[in-house]
C-alpha cells in the first residue's frame, strides 16, 4: 500500500518534518509507519467511497506543554495538519483517525498527570491522558469521598469525553456543565488559561468558570481552535446513601408514558441524574447474542423480539434510575417515583438501597454509583463476527411525542437496511440524548456498507423532522454541520472566521465538526 502523506508535502519534505518532530519529542514518540500506525485508523469505519479517506500519515506523542509548543512550531513551518486526540478512544465516532487524510495525529495519551484533587471543594485538575478508570482508582486509593461520573466506557479520557460534550449517569452527568477551567495551547504556541485561571496566582480556577470578561471554555469544545492540555472537572461528593431502581414496561407504546412521567420528576429534581430509558434489544445485547434468538436475515421479527424479552425477563422499555442522599430522603423520593410510574399499566418496579461507600450488586448500573466499567462493549457481540458500531445521536425534546417520533423514525429505517433498533434515551433536564447504535459485522462488506448508508439516511430523516445531531462520525461531520443552516449557515461562517483568526495556517484538526480553515476549505465534503 502506498505510504500516506500530508496534502501538498513531498515524501522528502515530510521526512524532514518527521526528523524535526523526533528531535522535539524523541524518536520513540513518533509513529511513522508499520503496525503501530494501525492504532490511528478507525476500527469501526463504515465503508466510505474512499477507504483511505481517514488515514493518518504519522502520529506524534508529546509528554508536556513545551513539547506541544515545539510540535506547533514545526507544523506551522511545514503547514503540517495535526489531528488532536486525548487517548483516541472515541469509537463509533471515528476513534483516533483524522478527518483530513494524511494528517499527523497529535496523541496526548502520554500526558497522564492528575495535577490536583480537592476533597473539600470537590474538583480535580487533569491532563488529557487521564482516564475515568485512572481518576476513580486515584480517589479510592486515597480514601477520598468523591465520585467520578463515568460515561459508558470508562477507559476513555476525561478531557476528551468532556470536550466532545459526552455524558454520564450521576447528577454530574452533563460533563460539559461540570467542567471548570482549561489550559489551552493555541496554534501559534501561545498558552492561556480560561476563567479565573487568567490570574497569575489565582485561587478559584476550578471554582468559577466565567472569570472576568468573555468566557471561552465552551469555545474549545467540539472545535479545532486550540489544544486543551489541562482541564478542571467537578466531582460528586459521595452521598450517604443511594438507591438504584428499574422500571420495566411491556409495550412499545409505553415509551411515551415513560417520558411524560419522567420529565416532571427530572424538572423538580426528584430524580437528579441522567436516567436511562433502555430499549429491550439494547438490554438483551448486554447478556446475550442475536443468534440465540434469531438467525435469519434482516431485522428481528417482532415475534422473535417478544419471545426473547419474555425469556430474559426484561421489558420492551427499561427505565434505569437512581436516587441519592440521606436514607430518609431516598424513602420519600422513592415513594413519589413509585406512585408516578404505577400509573403505567403493567409497569414492574424494583429497587435496592446501598450505603454511599458500598458497590452495587451486579454490574448493570455501576456507572450510576460513580464506578467506571466497560460493560457497553458487550454489545459488539450482538451480530457476531468482527463487531463494530456507529451511532446516530440526535437531540430529542423531552416529550413523549418526540421520543416516540424519533424511535419510530429510527426503528423503521434501521429495519429497512437490515438492522435491529439498538438504542435508548438518556434524560437531561429539558432534552433527551437519543443514541441508536448501528451494530454490524465489519467482516461482512454488505453490512458495513449498509451501516454507512443508513447513517446518512437517518441524519436526513432527522433533519427533515426538525432534529439535529449533537455528535457524529468523521464521515458525516460536514453533512451534520451543513444541516445547521439558519441564515445560510451563519453559525458555521462564524466558526470559520474564528478558525482563520486563531489558526491562520490551518494546522489544527482541519475539518473537525465541519470547521475547515481557509487553507483546506476545498476539502469540505471530500471522503
Amino acid at each position: 500500500m502506498t505510504r500516506a502523506l500530508p496534502p501538498n508535502l513531498s515524501e522528502a519534505t515530510f521526512d524532514r518534518a518527521l526528523d524535526e518532530l523526533a528531535g522535539a519529542v524523541g524518536r520513540p514518540n513518533v509513529v511513522a509507519g508499520g503496525g503501530d500506525l494501525a492504532a490511528y485508523a478507525d476500527p469501526f469505519l463504515p465503508s466510505p467511497e474512499n477507504p483511505r479517506a481517514f488515514v493518518a500519515s504519522a502520529a506524534v506523542l508529546p509528554a508536556s506543554v513545551d513539547e506541544i509548543r515545539a510540535i506547533l512550531r514545526i507544523a506551522n513551518a511545514y503547514r503540517l495538519p495535526l489531528w488532536t486526540v486525548s487517548t483516541g478512544r472515541n469509537f463509533a465516532y471515528g476513534g483516533a483517525a483524522p478527518r483530513l487524510a494524511g494528517s499527523v495525529v497529535l496523541d496526548l495519551k502520554r500526558m497522564t498527570r492528575i495535577l490536583e484533587v480537592n476533597e473539600t471543594l470537590a474538583y480535580a485538575l487533569v491532563e488529557p491522558g487521564v482516564t475515568y478508570f485512572d481518576l476513580h482508582a486515584y480517589l479510592r486509593e486515597r480514601g477520598l469521598r468523591l465520585w467520578v461520573d463515568p460515561p459508558a466506557a470508562g477507559w476513555g479520557s476525561i478531557v476528551g469525553n468532556t470536550l466532545e460534550r459526552g455524558f454520564g449517569y450521576t447528577p454530574y452527568g452533563d460533563h460539559a456543565a461540570t467542567q471548570c477551567g482549561m489550559e489551552v495551547v493555541l496554534a501559534n504556541g501561545d498558552v492561556l488559561r480560561t476563567g479565573m485561571g487568567g490570574l497569575a496566582a489565582g485561587t478559584s480556577w476550578q471554582l468559577y468558570r466565567p472569570g472576568f470578561g468573555p468566557s471561552y471554555d465552551a469555545m474549545f469544545m467540539q472545535s479545532n481552535f486550540g489544544i486543551v492540555t489541562k482541564l478542571g472537572i467537578w466531582l460528586m461528593p459521595q452521598p450517604s446513601a443511594y438507591l438504584l431502581g428499574e422500571i420495566q414496561c411491556r409495550e412499545e407504546s409505553d415509551l411515551e408514558a415513560i417520558v411524560e412521567t419522567l420529565r416532571p420528576l427530572r424538572l423538580d429534581e426528584t430524580i437528579r441524574h441522567h436516567a436511562v430509558v433502555e430499549g429491550g434489544i439494547r438490554r438483551a445485547a448486554g447478556v446475550s447474542s442475536r443468534a440465540q434468538w434469531y438467525d435469519g436475515p434482516g431485522a428481528m421479527p417482532e415475534s422473535a423480539v417478544d419471545a426473547m424479552l419474555a425469556k430474559l425477563g426484561v421489558g420492551r422499555w427499561n427505565l434505569h434510575y437512581a436516587l441519592y442522599g440521606a436514607p430518609e430522603l431516598l424513602d420519600a423520593r422513592h415513594a413519589i417515583v413509585e406512585r408516578a410510574f404505577a400509573r403505567i399499566r403493567g409497569a414492574r418496579l424494583t429497587a435496592a438501597k446501598y450505603a454511599g461507600d458500598a458497590e452495587p450488586v451486579g454490574g448493570a448500573d455501576r456507572n450510576f454509583a460513580g464506578i467506571p466499567s466497560m460493560g457497553a462493549f458487550r454489545m459488539l457481540d450482538w451480530r457476531g463476527g468482527d463487531g463494530a458500531h456507529v451511532d446516530f445521536s440526535p437531540i430529542c425534546p423531552f416529550t413523549g411525542r418526540d421520543a416516540m417520533r424519533q424511535y419510530t423514525l429510527a426503528k423503521t429505517r434501521m429495519a429497512e437496511y437490515g438492522f435491529d433498533y439498538y438504542g435508548g434515551f438518556t434524560a437531561g433536564e429539558r432534552h433527551l440524548h437519543h443514541i441508536a447504535a448501528v451494530i454490524f459485522n465489519r467482516g461482512d462488506a454488505r453490512q458495513t456498507g449498509a451501516a454507512g448508508d443508513l447513517l446518512r439516511v437517518l441524519m436526513s430523516d432527522a433533519h427533515a423532522a426538525g432534529y439535529g445531531e449533537y455528535r457524529t462520525h468523521l464521515a458525516y461531520m460536514d453533512f451534520a454541520a451543513a444541516q445547521y443552516g439558519f441564515n445560510e449557515g451563519a453559525l458555521l461562517r462564524l466558526s470559520e472566521t474564528i478558525k482563520d483568526a486563531v489558526d491562520p495556517e490551518g494546522i489544527l484538526s482541519p475539518g473537525k465538526q465541519g470547521i475547515w480553515p481557509r487553507a483546506w476549505r476545498g476539502w469540505r465534503g471530500y471522503t
